[in-house]
């Protein structure tokens, strides 16, 4: 029977030695998920951002256009109003 003892005490101490190493891959394996679910909370956290961004983007790209535009109106303005303003003092001052 000794010897059978000793055969089912390494059994006993290999089935232990497995379950302890899958229990580590386990715990590895929870680890790996968590960090790849913050992972994907991060990327989802970014899409958002991104979302955001880009209609800020558009939003001042648009103010930025309706800017150019009344600049451009302004400059018109002032180039006719310097024309109306340069041709009466040359009628005046001949």
């Amino acid at each position: 029977m000794t010897e059978r003892s000793n055969a089912v005490e390494a059994a006993t101490r290999r089935l232990s030695a497995a379950l302890d190493g899958l229990e580590g891959v386990l715990e590895q394996r929870q680890d790996t998920d968590r960090a790849e679910a913050a992972l994907a909370a991060q990327v989802a956290a970014l899409a958002g951002d991104r979302s955001r961004l880009a209609f800020e983007l558009d939003v001042q790209t648009g103010r930025a256009q309706r800017l150019d535009i009344a600049g451009r109106e302004i400059s018109r303005r002032l180039d006719s109003a310097m024309d109306a303003v340069r041709a009466v003092v040359n009628v005046h001052d001949v």
